[in-house]
């Protein structure tokens, strides 16, 4: 028999004073909502003990009105769940999904502004416990209130997945979701590994002693000097986009922004000491010396990962910019003493997804050589993978035009089932329509504006602006099946990794953590004695999570792990 445990703040308006304040009520129900056990009030700081003994005697999945509300309060205390039902990721993904079963719920949440736009939730601080507080089971005087909000949602979000084909798909994703918040909080509590002394090392080496805040790092400061001397700018601010681009022009040096990748092209002295300045002065900004005494403690970076930030289902990061380690500090995320860093990440992912929800069998044969790149221009490109990766990035992202509109005659013609989906796509889009990934998370509704201006046009120019919209939101549609179906691949590849991380754990076998996700790369934080145990989970995961999704089909998700020390060993 299924069970479930739902958790809501305390909501009974009158506490009896010698018992104190309640903090919490918890409820066990079976899948139609009836009580399994009486509401339970939770005192003070006691809803881990709660939790624990549920989770040791129940197994229960846990319905939280956020995840990230209650888990990280739980993981402080040193408890640890196995399976959660997210109510307000799953609202998020209900709200647009096309194959819900329509209701009063769905009409009710499709009035709401977006939840995924509202700031997250945090846990309650905790109370302090009276010396007389009673049995932790305690029976309420009265269990209404926030419990049987949290509960009926539960219950309607339940109702709102068809019983079907496309509903075990959307059911998929639901739990997929949940257990990506479990996943993310996991992550925020374990902390990436970082050496402080190793990223003022490398500060240090690149910019010099530390000076204090609003200060120039001396070896900007350098190059700065030698920019103003080239530039004939005395007063030059070289942090000054506008500063720097009418010295340049003053200078002769015709360009229209300072843009690094435009400055490449640009053949004169400045350009060296410029880049140069650019890099460094980014990482003074984003990873230098503030960014550390703000962000690592205890030798762990703890970012908080958004799950499902972005609205293709991408994770989405607020606090020092997890999303973005650079290059130049990687060397500073480094395993403890007698452990090691496991970093995968799954080759060319999205170009894959494609092949697998077209069921284009050509492109599914290319996708058997690790190169998948390699194996489009084998077949259709003689051999150019250049020419083979701007066509196939071309057909997902909307870059038809120019070098990607030459070629894509080429790539249709080879994989006609690929092209025709995603051009299938990008129609729907311009039309006003919305798509959907694989397992059900839709588009959210064009907007209003847009589609009465389509009617409504009357001179040339509106009907260009309309137009120009209508390409905007295909290309979105276009790529939204095949990047939201890849996050669905990751969600499920971490699920399942985490699965038979914690199957390890209770068999007395310590897996380590995972401590970073970034869209198909992964980072485990292992003893080095697992490593290799640690290895094999990782693809095994990944062959489960293809099949879990997909069932068995003709094509290959290659994933890539490497046992290394620090994150700069790994790439």
């Amino acid at each position: 028999m299924q069970q479930f445990a739902v958790v809501a703040t305390h909501s009974i308006s009158q506490p009896e004073p010698e018992a104190g304040s309640a903090t919490a009520v918890v409820q066990l129900v079976d899948a139609e909502g009836t009580a399994l056990i009486p509401p339970v009030q939770v005192y003070g700081n006691q809803l881990p003990a709660v939790v624990a003994e549920l989770e040791a005697t129940r197994r229960p999945r846990w319905v939280f009105d956020s995840v990230h509300a209650w888990y990280p309060g739980l993981l402080a205390a040193g408890v640890r769940i196995e399976r959660a039902h997210d109510v307000r990721l799953v609202r998020a993904i209900l709200r647009n999904a096309p194959y819900a079963v329509p209701g009063e719920y769905l009409t009710a949440i499709g009035r709401e502004a977006d939840p995924a736009n509202a700031a997250p939730a945090h846990l309650l601080p905790p109370a302090r416990v009276p010396e007389n507080q009673g049995e932790l089971f305690s029976e309420p005087k009265d269990s209404t209130g926030a419990l049987e909000n949290v509960l009926a949602e539960f219950l309607a979000q339940r109702a709102a997945v068809p019983d079907s084909e496309r509903g075990a798909r959307l059911g998929l994703l639901l739990a997929a979701e949940s257990a990506g918040a479990l996943i993310a909080a996991e992550m925020t509590h374990a902390g990436v590994p970082w050496d402080v002394e190793e990223h003022h090392r490398l500060l240090h080496e690149a910019l010099g002693e530390r000076v204090p805040a609003g200060v120039r790092p001396p070896r900007m400061e350098e190059l700065a000097g030698q920019l103003r001397a080239l530039l004939d700018a005395p007063t030059l601010n070289p942090d000054s986009p506008a500063e720097l681009l009418k010295a340049m022009n003053r200078a002769g040096i015709a360009v229209a922004n300072t843009r690094a990748w435009e400055l490449t092209e640009i053949k004169h002295p400045v350009i060296e000491p410029l880049l140069a300045y650019k890099k460094i002065a980014r990482l003074a900004t984003a990873n230098g010396y503030a960014w550390v005494d703000r962000w690592v403690h205890g030798g762990r970076f703890r970012p908080e990962y958004i799950v499902g930030g972005v609205v293709t289902g991408r994770w989405a990061s607020h606090g020092g910019g997890a999303l973005q380690i650079p290059h130049q500090v990687r060397s500073a995320v480094r395993a403890d003493p007698g452990k090691v860093l496991v970093v995968a990440d799954a080759a060319q992912l999205e170009p894959r997804i494609l092949a697998a929800l077209s069921r284009d069998t050509a492109l599914a044969a290319a996708a058997t050589a690790r190169d998948l790149y390699q194996g489009i221009a084998d077949a259709g490109f003689g051999g150019d993978r250049a020419h083979a990766k701007v066509a196939m990035l071309g057909a997902m992202y909307g870059a038809t035009s120019g070098e990607s509109g030459r070629l894509m005659p080429k790539l249709k013609a080879t994989y006609p089932k690929a092209v025709g989906l995603v051009e299938w796509a990008a129609a729907q889009g311009e039309a006003g329509a919305g798509v959907s990934t694989f397992l059900g998370r839709g588009t959210p509704e064009a907007p209003e504006g847009w589609l009465k201006s389509r009617s409504r046009a009357s001179t040339e120019a509106e009907q260009r602006a309309v137009e120009a919209e209508g390409r905007s939101r295909g290309r979105f549609t276009r790529n939204f099946i095949v990047q939201g179906t890849a996050a669905e691949w990751a969600l499920c590849w971490m699920g399942e990794l985490r699965r038979r991380m914690n199957a390890g754990k209770a068999a007395g076998v310590d897996t380590g953590e995972l401590v970073f996700f970034l869209h198909d790369e992964i980072m485990l934080h292992v003893p080095a004695a697992q490593a290799r145990t640690v290895v094999d989970l990782v693809h095994e995961s990944a062959r489960s999570a293809s099949e879990l999704l997909f069932g068995k089909i003709p094509v290959d998700f290659p994933v890539t792990a490497v046992i290394v020390d620090s994150y700069d060993q790994a790439k």
